[in-house]
């Protein structure tokens, strides 16, 4: 799944998955999914900016991100799951559902 030392931003894969970079703002005053972190066209393009009210202690704002992103992109929790960066801000999620509607979803939360 993983091939050299850089995980991919984005991208649609078989079976219905799809990997998302998310960037994480713990302690926001509302949970928010959308805006782009960083440069267009710099690394970290098109990685999604989660803003959660929890705070990053003992892993309640990586919950309170999986929760988040799921009711963004209309899933449910259990079709979201943390795959690398679990004590970072930058966080790398892997959603299942229909390839197309993930990819459309993300690109409009990217976009707002």
């Amino acid at each position: 799944m993983v091939s050299g030392q850089q995980e991919p931003k984005l991208g649609a894969g078989e079976n219905g998955r799809m990997r998302v970079s998310v960037r994480v703002k713990p302690g926001a005053s509302r949970t928010r999914v959308g805006g782009r972190y960083g440069e267009e066209s710099g690394a970290q393009a098109g990685v999604l900016i989660v803003r959660v009210g929890a705070r990053a202690v003992e892993g309640a704002a990586t919950e309170a991100v999986l929760k988040a992103v799921a009711k963004a992109f209309g899933l449910r929790r259990a079709d979201v799951d943390l795959v690398l960066g679990s004590t970072s801000r930058t966080k790398v999620l892997e959603l299942t559902g229909e390839e197309r509607a993930l990819l459309a979803r993300l690109t409009e939360l990217l976009a707002s």
